[in-house]
């Protein structure tokens, strides 16, 4: 999928090319799409342009996953969009929001056109049809649960529109997107998926991918019975825990190894395909260290930093504390960096180009979400068992004889050791009702559970009878 994504992302902008105004729905012409959409390769190229919106649109998920957590704050103190998100006092104008928008709004819109047309051929003109239909609503499945954990209540876009008809497309109810577009889409694509791929088209949606995030859909929206056997299926396809949790993070390995399931794909190599994260979230005062203890090259963000907070839950004997936030290296003690993550430290040979991906989930997630939905399921001691598989792999010892409500808050820690710093603690606690309890010293009110529409984008429509701003944000 890296070697697609390299040798596609040249053509992608002309190729799947479109209107930015608003909810990027219209397409160029159709000329231009009539021509495009020919063969089975015109097909998965289009695919592929779906994916390099995601690329674009996950490289500040750890805005919304982490910083505006508990887990992570941006030390550096120099970037007011970053200490206002940490604070609860942003902006509706703040650029991060029109550009989360703008990247997966693209996502929807190029899997639409990809859907609309290819209704006009059979699967003699396009031999894989039926896997193109399921990853384009893959994609645009995983695009809308993004954009509704972070915004709330959205227009719901199935098909192309014209101008006219986008600016009448008003919110929908969140149950409505769920119900209409994430979970349908999610069904369809894990009956059409492959379970596996080879070669270049490693690193494309699975079936395991598309069963993994509807059983995160499914916890997200409390049907927990659902979500027991949507994520009991995942555990029954061959996925397992890497023996060495730190081989994880050590990017000079396959990524795509047993306890893979879906990341967001990027490219070290010079073509402005890699990643930021090994960059960004480094101090910044150290950069000759990084340089000569990480061979990372580039300038330093600082914008992602661990908190001592998150430092101080874990066990002393876990392994996991020093990767997700480390305090060890004597370079970074001597310049007064309580915390950093190296989960995300590459080799860099520029700025800003780090083949570091994003996980967008993995086995050990699908293990913990699993536990979560037998405890909830009344079933605790089938959910101990499962947690203790993601504990002996760190070793440490397994729980036993706990109460439901014992094992549920022992659920909840575990997901935040195993998962810190990529991008899951604000969503978790939103979902299980803990962010207002959790956060609110830090400045949170009730109606921080989303975050603000872009202000362009209400300002295009200019009715809040029609597209309303979120509570609080007015």
């Amino acid at each position: 999928m890296k070697k697609i994504l390299s040798i596609i992302i040249l053509t992608t902008t002309v190729l799947v090319s479109c209107n930015k105004d608003f909810l990027d729905l219209i397409p160029e012409s159709s000329v231009t799409t009539d021509i495009l959409y020919k063969t089975d390769k015109d097909f998965q190229d289009a695919l592929t342009g779906c994916y390099t919106s995601l690329r674009s649109a996950y490289s500040d998920m750890y805005i919304f996953g982490d910083v505006r957590s508990d887990d992570a704050w941006h030390a550096l103190g120099n970037n007011v969009t970053m200490n206002a998100i940490n604070n609860f006092s942003e902006r509706s104008s703040e650029s991060v929001y029109a550009n989360s928008w703008r990247d997966y709004f693209l996502v929807v819109f190029r899997a639409n056109t990809i859907l609309a047309k290819i209704e006009e051929f059979d699967e003699t003109a396009i031999p894989n049809k039926t896997r193109h239909i399921a990853e384009a609503k893959f994609l645009r499945a995983l695009a809308y649960f993004n954009l509704v954990r972070i915004f709330g209540e959205l227009p719901l876009v199935t098909n192309l529109m014209t101008i006219e008809e986008a600016y009448q497309a008003g919110r929908q109810d969140v149950d409505i997107i769920y119900n209409e577009v994430i979970i349908p889409d999610l069904l369809v694509a894990e009956a059409g998926l492959p379970a596996t791929y080879t070669g270049v088209n490693i690193g494309r949606a699975t079936k395991g991918a598309a069963k993994a995030i509807l059983g995160k859909v499914y916890l997200t929206i409390k049907d927990f019975a659902k979500a027991e056997t949507k994520l009991q299926e995942v555990t029954s396809m061959g996925y397992a825990l890497l023996p060495n949790y730190a081989d994880l993070f050590n990017y000079t390995k396959n990524e795509h190894h047993s306890e893979y399931i879906f990341d967001i794909e990027y490219i070290a190599g010079g073509l402005g395909l890699g990643s930021h994260f090994t960059n960004s979230f480094l101090p910044k005062s150290t950069g000759a260290f990084a340089d000569t203890y990480f061979n990372i090259k580039g300038g330093l963000g600082e914008l992602n930093t661990p908190t001592m907070d998150l430092f101080n839950a874990f066990d002393t004997t876990d392994i996991r504390r020093d990767i997700a936030c480390d305090t060890n290296q004597i370079f970074f003690k001597f310049f007064q960096i309580p915390t950093f993550t190296k989960k995300y430290i590459a080799p860099t040979a520029s700025l800003n180009d780090s083949p570091a991906n994003w996980k967008v989930i993995r086995y050990a997630d699908v293990l913990l979400m699993y536990a979560e939905a037998l405890n909830e399921n009344n079933k605790t001691t089938e959910a101990l068992v499962v947690l203790n598989q993601v504990r002996a792999r760190v070793g440490l010892a397994g729980y036993s004889g706990l109460t439901q409500a014992d094992a549920r808050d022992k659920i909840y820690d575990e997901r935040r050791f195993e998962l810190a710093m990529e991008g899951h603690r604000w969503f978790d606690l939103v979902r299980t009702g803990r962010a207002l309890s959790i956060m609110a010293p830090t400045g949170m009110s009730d109606y921080n559970v989303v975050f603000p529409l872009p202000l362009r984008e209400v300002q295009v429509i200019n009715d809040p009878s029609i597209f309303p701003q979120n509570a609080g944000y007015d």
